[in-house]
Formats: C-alpha cells, sequence, structure tokens
C-alpha cells in the first residue's frame, strides 16, 4: 500500500511539475533558480562549516 501511495505521489508531482513549465515557462525558470540559489547557500554554508571545523573550531 505505501509502495503505491509513494508511486502516486511522485505521478502527481511530475504531472504537477510539467503543468507549470508548459503553463508558465519564465515562472518555472524562476522555481529552478530559487532552488539552485538555495542548494548553493547550503553548500557554501557547509563549507564555511567545515572550515570553521578545520581551523581548530575557534571563534
Amino acid at each position: 500500500m505505501a509502495v503505491n501511495s509513494k508511486k502516486i505521489g511522485v505521478f502527481a508531482l511530475v504531472v504537477f511539475v510539467v503543468y507549470v513549465i508548459i503553463t508558465d515557462p519564465a515562472k518555472a525558470a524562476d522555481y529552478v533558480q530559487i532552488g539552485f540559489e538555495g542548494i548553493s547557500s547550503a553548500a557554501k554554508g557547509i563549507g564555511d562549516f567545515m572550515t570553521w571545523i578545520a581551523d581548530g573550531a575557534q571563534n
């Protein structure tokens, strides 16, 4: 039962993404840009944290 729910959820998400891309490509591009900016910020934060750790965790 859980596998079927997961498949339905993934299918609904894919249909929604395709719908947004077809109906408003500019907004879809904005969503992708926001997503990549979030990933970039997260990676920078992890890098800053690792640098802090490598420096001996000094303030």
